[in-house]
């Protein structure tokens, strides 16, 4: 299996620091809001790297965290009137709740900022002490950039090139650090704002130090991938990498994984422009494994537009495999029972070809779309050689297989069955009996009777199927 390490900017061969063991770290959203597609981008890709892995036999360490102390989650506690405590558990619960709808596995552990700031005190005091952080006279902790000699060589920057561009990885208090270039690690508290007691100063941690420690605690201290949008490259990882190193003395992490950009109609998604959506929002439109399906349609490095036909377009590509699952849950249910005959067990070998192809796609740097066009291939093989079989178990293994796969993506396909009430199968019942005595008119009255209470008929050569539009 190789990865696109965005350290080496190449393909590495994967081997894992413990034989049989992968820890993963991916930084998780700022909880003041709903997340929105964005957000829900790296949650699904990195989802799917987790389960390629535990597919593979790999048990996967995965810790993602939130962030729950932020300016805009205070701005909007003051805004409500509430502690930031009660916004930023609202917005986890909230997170969950979406992160479940897109069938995004728990992580190993989900650590909140707020709940680790000891270690975080710990290890901002292990830099003052390696002098590779120092204390304003105000109270405030900054890391000292320059001190860490390989600074810049995750997002390939050089820091002459920064400061003479001017740029500032801080927006206030620029008169008391020693050079332009220098990150908070702790700053003191403003009227308003949580705080918490330390050496330096009542205050609170900066952004970057959180996912140093928690990666820390719950992985150690050299872990195998850390992953994220492109967008933390530089100045968050940059920083979580000076930090770590400085404290630990130890590489932090082996691989860095980054997904691209979404875009919106070919444009940044920004509330001014209007395009903005939540993952909430599109679940009004959409079953949420329609947007999950459509963020895999692309290769995770690759930036991704969404818009209304593409989401279409993956409705209808998802609803081909749920489709062709159903089918076969219909023919096992009429197929003979007993061994595959040798024809079929010629036809099984050449379906693994396509099981072959998905994981030579997912051994290619996590490459889901060409995953999904194998997936696509394996149906259309199924649906040419199934309706003919004579075997219940050539059946049960083409729909385990094609079950398997799209798992593996994070995409349920054997639906479950729905039960209809007394009322629309009875109509289910009557059609039928229309048709025969010739009634077509009547027939066709309770198909649109049921298409209006979202009940879908098929006529096929197995007989009358229905689904929910």
């Amino acid at each position: 299996m190789k990865v696109f390490n965005t350290l080496s900017r190449q393909k590495e061969e994967f081997v894992p620091l413990q034989e049989g063991k992968v820890s993963m770290y991916v930084c998780g959203p700022t909880v003041y809001n709903l997340i929105h597609i964005g957000n829900a981008r790296p949650m699904i890709v990195f989802d799917t790297a987790r389960r390629y892995m535990e597919h593979k036999g790999y048990a996967v360490n995965y810790v993602s965290n939130f962030t729950d102390v932020d300016d805009k989650i205070i701005k909007k506690a003051n805004e409500e009137g509430v502690e930031p405590s009660v916004i930023s558990e609202r917005y986890i619960e909230e997170c969950k709740k979406d992160m479940k709808a897109l069938n995004v596995k728990e992580a190993t552990t989900h650590p909140k900022a707020t709940e680790e700031i000891g270690g975080m005190i710990d290890m901002i005091q292990t830099l003052i002490d390696k002098d590779h952080a120092y204390v304003a006279q105000d109270g405030t902790v900054y890391y000292k950039t320059r001190s860490f000699k390989e600074y810049g060589k995750l997002s390939h920057k050089n820091l002459d090139d920064l400061r003479s561009g001017g740029r500032s990885l801080l927006v206030s208090g620029e008169d008391q650090k020693q050079d332009p270039l220098d990150f908070v690690l702790w700053k003191p508290k403003k009227e308003g704002e949580p705080y918490w007691e330390s050496p330096w100063c009542e205050g609170r941690p900066g952004w970057h130090i959180e996912c140093s420690v928690m990666s820390k605690k719950y992985l150690g201290e050299e872990i195998d991938i850390h992953a994220g949008g492109e967008d933390l490259i530089f100045p968050h990882h940059e920083n979580e990498i000076a930090q770590s190193e400085a404290a630990n003395g130890k590489e932090f992490a082996k691989y860095w994984l980054h997904n691209g950009f979404l875009n919106i109609d070919n444009k940044k998604m920004s509330k001014s422009l209007g395009n903005f959506f939540t993952v909430r929002d599109i679940s009004e439109k959409y079953d949420l494994q329609v947007l999950r399906f459509f963020m895999l349609s692309a290769h995770y490095r690759s930036p991704l537009n969404f818009s209304a036909d593409l989401m279409e377009a993956a409705k209808n590509g998802l609803d081909r495999i749920v489709t062709s699952v159903a089918n076969l849950n219909y023919l096992l249910e009429n197929a003979a029972d007993g061994e595959a005959a040798e024809k079929e067990q010629t036809l099984l070998k050449e379906a693994e070809g396509y099981i072959t192809k998905f994981d030579e796609a997912m051994d290619d740097d996590f490459n889901t779309a060409d995953a999904v066009s194998a997936i696509f291939e394996l149906v259309k093989f199924a649906n040419t050689n199934a309706s003919g079989a004579s075997s219940k178990a050539f059946i049960q293994a083409l729909k385990d297989e094609i079950v398997m796969l799209s798992d593996i993506c994070g995409l349920i396909v054997d639906k479950k069955e729905e039960i209809l009430d007394t009322e629309i199968e009875a109509l289910i019942q009557e059609r039928q009996e229309a048709r025969k005595a010739k009634n077509f008119a009547r027939a066709d009255e309770i198909r649109d009777t049921l298409a209006a209470q979202g009940i879908i008929l098929e006529d096929t050569r197995e007989g009358v199927k229905w689904k929910r539009a």
